[in-house]
């Protein structure tokens, strides 16, 4: 299975996990994701630059990172932990690690407008992040 596909497919059954009610069981998995993570340039200037982040919002984000770390455990068998800090102003940090080594980090300073611009931006960070995942622990394991 190619990375983005296996970073797609772990969001989505994350995302879906969530989903107790059946809100979203006739939304297509794409409309889904392009619903919660992709944002215009239109709809970013809607978003005020200072504002509190609220708790579906950091959820969404730990999601993405929850799918990376179950995504480098299926390709390695390697288990992995997620660790995210938020402040209520949306400042904060997300670490993805296995064993003890750091496999992905990101810092957040404006956490409320998080979001990619298209799908395929999406996609890409999954793949890139779990390329970086992979080369940092085959480096750095013992």
């Amino acid at each position: 299975m190619e990375l983005k596909e296996l970073f797609l497919s772990t969001l989505i059954g994350q995302v879906r996990a969530l989903d107790q009610f059946g809100t979203w069981a006739n939304k297509s998995d794409e409309d889904l994701l392009n619903e919660k993570y992709v944002k215009t340039k239109e709809e970013l200037k809607n978003i005020p630059i200072i504002a509190d982040i609220d708790e579906m919002q950091v959820q969404d984000i730990r999601l993405i990172y929850q799918a990376i770390a179950l995504a480098f455990e299926k390709l390695t068998s390697v288990m992995c932990s997620v660790v995210m800090e938020m402040s209520h102003e949306g400042f904060g940090r997300v670490v993805v690690f296995a064993d003890d080594i750091v496999l992905c980090e990101k810092y957040f300073k404006d956490a409320h407008r998080f979001s990619f611009r298209t799908f395929e931006k999406l996609e890409q960070e999954g793949e890139k992040n779990l390329i970086k995942a992979q080369e940092k622990y085959k480096k750095y394991k013992s």
